[in-house]
C-alpha cells in the first residue's frame, strides 16, 4: 500500500479502534481535515450503533439500614457490583457497535483524564452519570467541563469531596484538580494553594436523592488566597481562579496531544498553534481539531502504543466479531479486566498508563488468546479467497495496516495456510500494536 494508505489507516485507529481496508480506502486522498470536522460535528447519541444500544438505567439501590442481616449486607454489595458490571459491558458494546467511534474514543481520553474509579464509588448510576457528561461536555468549554467534574458525584465520591467541611477541610479533590485535571504536577501552585483550594471547596455533598447538594452551614466562606488571586472563593471561583493561570492552557493541551498523538511531545511551535487554538474561551472543539489536523501529529510515525481498550475494541471491530448476548460482554469484559483496563475502573486518579508498560510478557499471552478467540469467530473470506501468498497482504487489508516489516512477515509466512492462526499473529504484530 502507499505511504498516503497506511496513513490515513494510522490516523483512522487514532481516533478510533482500529479500521479496515475499505474505511482506509474512503479517506485516502481524501481531506482529512474535512473528515475530522464532520466526524466530531455529528450527534454522538445519534449513531445507529449509539441507538442499539441505550443508555441504561440504574436506580440506586435503597440504602440497607442498621438492623440487616449480614445476609442482607451481601447481596446489597452483590446487587452494587453486578450494576457496575453491567455498566462497563453497555460501554464495551457501545464502543464496539457505533458507526462512527471518535466520539466514544473521546470521552474514553476524558475519562483517562478525570480518572475515577467504580471501584470505590459506591453507585453505577453515579459512573453513568459522569461518562454522560464526559460525552456530552467533551467538545465544549474546558470551564464548563471542569467544573462539572467539581461538583459530579462519582467524582466527589472517589476524592471524599463529600467530608469537606468548613471545620475539616479535606484536600484530595483540591489538590488532584491542580496536580492532575488542570495544571499539572508542581507547575505553579503550592501547598498553601491547595489548603486555600480546599477551603473554597467545602460545602458540597451528596444529598439524600443522590445528587450534588451545597449546604451553606457546611462552607467556609472567609477570605482565601489562591494562586495570587484574594476572595471570598466558593468551587465556582476556585475552578476559575486555577484556569486563570497562565499554565493551565499549555497543560489541557499537552494532556489531550499525550492521550491522541502518544508521549512525544509537540514542538515548541505546535504546542502554540494548539494554545491558540484552545483561546481563551477554553475551546475544545478547536483544540481536538488543532491537534488532529496538525501536521505533527499527521505525518509522524506509528509509535503510539495501543491501550488494551483500543487493542481489544479494534480487533473486533475490524474482524465484525459479534457480541450477541451478556456472555459475550462478560467474556470482553474479563479480557480488559486482566489486561488492566477495564472501563470504569482507573487503577487510581492518574489514569492508567501509556507507552510500552502494555507490552509484558504476561498480557502478550492474553492478547493472543483473546485474539485466537475472535479470529475463529470471524469472517475471514476476505483472506481465505486470496492464494496462501496472498494471504498476509489480505490479512493487513482486512486490519488496516498498509506495510509490514521483514521481520513481521517472516513471523507471519509459516501461518498463511490457517487464516485464523495468522490473524491472531497479526494483530500482536508491532505494526498493529502501534498507531
Amino acid at each position: 500500500m502507499s505511504n498516503q494508505w497506511s496513513t490515513a489507516a494510522r490516523l483512522l485507529r487514532r481516533v478510533g479502534f482500529g479500521t479496515t481496508g475499505p474505511q482506509v480506502d474512503a479517506l485516502s486522498g481524501g481531506d482529512w481535515k474535512a473528515y475530522v470536522n464532520a466526524a466530531l460535528a455529528a450527534d454522538p447519541d445519534d449513531d445507529v450503533g449509539a441507538r442499539a444500544t441505550p443508555v441504561p438505567s440504574f436506580p440506586s439501590p435503597r440504602p440497607i439500614g442498621k438492623g440487616a442481616t449480614m445476609a442482607q449486607r451481601k447481596q446489597f454489595r452483590r446487587d452494587l457490583g453486578e450494576q457496575k458490571t453491567q455498566l462497563a459491558q453497555w460501554w464495551i458494546r457501545r464502543m464496539l457497535t457505533v458507526q462512527d467511534p471518535i466520539h466514544e474514543k473521546l470521552t474514553l481520553l476524558w475519562h483517562n483524564h478525570f480518572a475515577t474509579s467504580a471501584a470505590k464509588v459506591r453507585y453505577a448510576q453515579w459512573m453513568l452519570g459522569q461518562n454522560q457528561r464526559l460525552r456530552a461536555l467533551k467538545l465544549g468549554d474546558f470551564r464548563t467541563l471542569a467544573y462539572a467534574m467539581l461538583t459530579d458525584p462519582a467524582m466527589m465520591d472517589w476524592l471524599d469531596a463529600q467530608t469537606n467541611t468548613a471545620k475539616s477541610a479535606n484536600e484530595n479533590l483540591s489538590r488532584e484538580f491542580m496536580e492532575l485535571f488542570a495544571l499539572g504536577h508542581g507547575n505553579g501552585y503550592t501547598e498553601d494553594d491547595v489548603r486555600q483550594g480546599a477551603r473554597a471547596l467545602t460545602g458540597w455533598t451528596l444529598g439524600t436523592d443522590a445528587l450534588p447538594e451545597f449546604v451553606a452551614k457546611r462552607h467556609d466562606a472567609g477570605t482565601k488566597t489562591i494562586l495570587g488571586s484574594t476572595g471570598t472563593f466558593d468551587a465556582a471561583g476556585f475552578c476559575d481562579a486555577v484556569l486563570a493561570h497562565p499554565a493551565s492552557p499549555g497543560y489541557v493541551a499537552g494532556r489531550l496531544w499525550s492521550q491522541l498523538a502518544g508521549d512525544t511531545a509537540p514542538s515548541q511551535a505546535a504546542l502554540a498553534r494548539l494554545v491558540d487554538a484552545y483561546g481563551p474561551g477554553r475551546d475544545l472543539r478547536g483544540l481536538t481539531t488543532a491537534i488532529l489536523t496538525d501536521d505533527e501529529f499527521v505525518g509522524a510515525a506509528p509509535a503510539m502504543v495501543n491501550t488494551p481498550v483500543e487493542w481489544l475494541i479494534g480487533v473486533a471491530r475490524s474482524l465484525r466479531v459479534p457480541v450477541r448476548d451478556e456472555r459475550d460482554a462478560r467474556a470482553m469484559q474479563q479480557t480488559l479486566k486482566t489486561l488492566g483496563q477495564q472501563p470504569f475502573y482507573p487503577p487510581d486518579v492518574g489514569g492508567w498508563p501509556h507507552g510500552t508498560a502494555w507490552l509484558s510478557t504476561a498480557s502478550a499471552g492474553i492478547r493472543l488468546a483473546a485474539a485466537n478467540t475472535m479470529a475463529t469467530r470471524a469472517d475471514l473470506s476476505l483472506v481465505e479467497q486470496n492464494a496462501v501468498n496472498d494471504r498476509i497482504d489480505a490479512t493487513g487489508y482486512l486490519i488496516g495496516i498498509g506495510q509490514w516489516s521483514d521481520r513481521t512477515v517472516a513471523a507471519l509466512r509459516p501461518l498463511a495456510g490457517r487464516p485464523p492462526a495468522l490473524v491472531a499473529a497479526a494483530v500482536n504484530s508491532p505494526e498493529y500494536l502501534t498507531s
